[in-house]
């Protein structure tokens, strides 16, 4: 009650009114203010593992929002600071440079229109490496610019089409309404076999210009955000343990993770959200 009225009143003058010592409503308050501290310091800590260490303040604060908490980022920040909580993404990344280019003369169809309104409509994709015993192993994965998610996925020790083709060949939908396919010019892209079998499923090809990164930005993108979340830092034993791994992280990414690109809903959510109408949050 007199925490409710100090922008009206005293709490001096509430405290004679009500018979209570100060030193008792001062005390009383400090216990509430401990054990809503040590409440939001667990909530903000089991936030930041469920997030595998990635979440920094924006996505905490938009988590905790879902839980009815209203918390400063300052707040979280400082909470994060004395916990130990460091988010992968403060750790400074690199790209290897790509060594060989598909001189192909199929041109930039797509012309950096990332939102796209309809799902399955554009792909795009890249490869990655990632540490596999003492040797470097790649992974692939397709993303629909519809809702970010990760529709097709593969990995494997050579950095070849046929990587790509298993991506490919990993993806649930009908692969007869996807109807633009859009990569860099990495060599791996360019195969016979993946000519014919987007010529089979009437898939348009598009190619980013020469040395042009932001062709395809979204793929770009989604690859440090892979680098980050998912290979920096680890090596697996084997490419079965990769293989595990790598679906983990795919469900993850499309049913749990919140993207700040989708209003911090999941590819999954946002997909639901504007087929159905409503948000399943």
């Amino acid at each position: 009650m007199i925490r409710n009225n100090t922008h009206k009143y005293s709490v001096s003058a509430m405290c004679d009114v009500l018979q209570i010592p100060r030193s008792t409503y001062y005390y009383e308050a400090k216990i509430k203010d401990d054990q809503e501290e040590e409440k939001l310091t667990k909530l903000i800590k089991d936030i930041f593992k469920s997030s595998r260490n990635n979440y920094g303040q924006r996505k905490i604060k938009i988590e905790l929002q879902k839980m009815g908490w209203q918390v400063s980022r300052r707040r979280i920040g400082r909470i994060m600071k004395e916990q130990g909580l460091v988010s992968k993404y403060t750790v400074a990344q690199f790209n290897p440079r790509k060594t060989s280019v598909n001189e192909s003369e199929t041109g930039n169809v797509l012309n950096r229109e990332f939102d796209q309104n309809q799902e399955l409509k554009v792909v795009v994709s890249d490869l990655t490496y990632v540490r596999v015993g003492q040797k470097w192993h790649y992974i692939c994965v397709l993303v629909d610019l519809y809702n970010r998610e990760i529709i097709g996925y593969s990995a494997g020790p050579e950095k070849t089409a046929a990587l790509v083709q298993r991506a490919f060949a990993s993806v649930s939908y009908n692969l007869n309404r996807l109807e633009l396919f859009h990569t860099d010019r990495g060599s791996e892209f360019k195969n016979k076999l993946i000519d014919e079998a987007l010529k089979v499923f009437g898939i348009e090809r598009s190619l980013s210009e020469k040395g042009t990164p932001y062709d395809n930005a979204v793929a770009e993108a989604m690859f440090k955000t892979i680098k980050t979340e998912f290979v920096n830092g680890t090596v697996f034993s084997s490419q079965q343990e990769l293989d595990l791994a790598l679906f983990d992280y795919v469900n993850w990414f499309n049913h749990i993770r919140i993207h700040g690109s989708l209003d911090y809903l999941t590819p999954i959510e946002y997909k639901r959200k504007h087929q159905d109408g409503i948000c399943v949050i």
